[in-house]
């Protein structure tokens, strides 16, 4: 399965290895800014806080001009930069002393960023053909976590708070994973240029956004990306820690427990689900990924309401909520990107990513600001009764934009290629 996964092109298969590489280093880091702000540097919990949303909100604002750069110069010349940015950031948080600091470190990080997933994703849709783009965005998808998988295993072996030194070098050797993508792109000077030399010009500079906007098919999609996300990842940081050990009440380590459960269950099914969606409707799968996620949360609910009465089972229902919102990853992360640069012309491309990019963005600001007194209503059941039915209105919604495809972009080849025209009567 992971033979016939891999994109025929060694460029691409060289960009995934760059896509491991980096994501060691990410996962070495990605559990313990707030730790390391708080506990190490000695910033408050308010402060710490607002520096982590601050870089939110930074890469939020800047990811439009990343798609429209990428578009007029090349995704090329504008994700090695972002790399570079982004290490030098990564590499000065081992330096930060202040809140001050911290704030001036988080906006390096978030200009760096910004344009750096959107312009990986316009990479890898220019090497590959639309027959294996699915299969290769879902082994990005599993490379990444088994990345951030192996990066966090290994720093929950060094990192201790009585020693600062400890948290610098992750940040450290976090930067220097940053330039692991950057060298392999330089070594490929064919990869990563514009697109649409010709005709990118006219088109680009007259719609822009705007045209992708009126795209009524990707508009949709959109709308769904939102709805599910918002109910669903946006959920993972606050919502889901905060429902398992408040309501349900199981120590951190559960919560350790079941995000380890989560990337696991992402990455040994990864390749099996990529297999078993290939020819079938995107649209289908969409709308099965948000039945997923809904039967992930009303696990968690169903945690919570036994509680303290069986710690044991309560604690299991935790880690198998999260293991069965690993399974529904493992169906988005394929489907979310082949269909946005299905619809998507090479003259947008990069502004259709980086639009796509943006609704995780966008959910990530809404869902922990509206999980937090959700979950303080009627013990919690509000915040559950809510993300239940977020996901089943995304699934109804990814249902709806079937009719606006066509059976090539929703997947489905074979319904049109091989069907065999009927006789025309004499």
């Amino acid at each position: 399965m992971l033979r016939r996964s891999l994109p025929r092109r060694p460029e691409a298969r060289r960009i995934l290895l760059g896509t491991l590489l980096s994501a060691i280093g990410r996962g070495l880091t990605l559990p313990f800014l707030f730790i390391y702000l708080t506990d190490v540097r000695g910033l408050s919990d308010p402060r710490a806080g607002l520096v982590i949303g601050w870089y939110g909100a930074v890469t939020l604002a800047l990811s439009p001009l990343g798609g429209t750069l990428i578009d007029r110069f090349g995704a090329r010349r504008v994700v090695l930069p972002s790399l570079l940015i982004e290490a030098i950031g990564t590499g000065s948080l081992a330096l930060v002393d202040s809140t001050a600091s911290a704030f001036g470190v988080a906006t390096v990080i978030a200009i760096g960023s910004s344009a750096i997933w959107s312009g990986q994703n316009t990479i890898l849709a220019s090497l590959t053909a639309d027959d294996e783009r699915q299969r290769v965005y879902g082994l990005n998808f599993a490379l990444l976590n088994l990345g951030i998988g192996i990066g966090g295993l290994t720093s929950g072996a060094i990192v201790d708070v009585a020693r600062p030194v400890t948290f610098q070098a992750i940040y450290l050797l976090d930067a220097l994973s940053y330039l692991t993508p950057a060298v392999i792109l330089l070594t490929l000077p064919h990869v990563g240029h514009r697109l649409a030399a010709g005709a990118a010009g006219a088109k680009t500079g007259g719609g822009g956004y705007l045209t992708v906007l009126r795209d009524r098919p990707f508009r949709r999609l959109v709308i769904f990306g939102l709805v599910l996300t918002t109910c669903g990842y946006a959920q993972i940081e606050v919502g889901f820690t905060a429902y398992a050990v408040r309501v349900v009440e199981v120590t951190p380590r559960v919560v350790a427990w079941a995000l380890a459960g989560n990337t696991l269950m992402i990455v040994l099914s990864q390749l099996l689900v990529i297999r078993r969606m290939e020819g079938r409707s995107r649209t289908g799968g969409l709308a099965v990924v948000g039945a997923v996620f809904a039967t992930a949360w009303l696990t968690l609910g169903a945690a919570g309401l036994i509680g303290t009465g069986n710690a044991l089972v309560a604690a299991l229902g935790v880690v198998a909520c999260a293991a069965i919102f690993g399974f529904g990853e493992t169906m988005l992360s394929p489907v979310m990107p082949a269909l946005t640069n299905a619809l998507a012309t090479d003259e947008l491309r990069g502004r259709y990513n980086a639009m796509s990019s943006m609704i995780f963005g966008i959910s990530g600001v809404i869902g922990p600001v509206t999980a937090g007194p959700l979950i303080g209503a009627a013990d919690g059941k509000v915040w559950v009764a809510v993300v239940v039915g977020g996901c089943l209105a995304a699934s109804l919604i990814a249902l709806s934009l079937r009719p606006l495809l066509t059976a090539i972009q929703d997947g489905r080849p074979a319904a049109t290629a091989h069907r065999t025209p009927e006789p025309t009567p004499a």
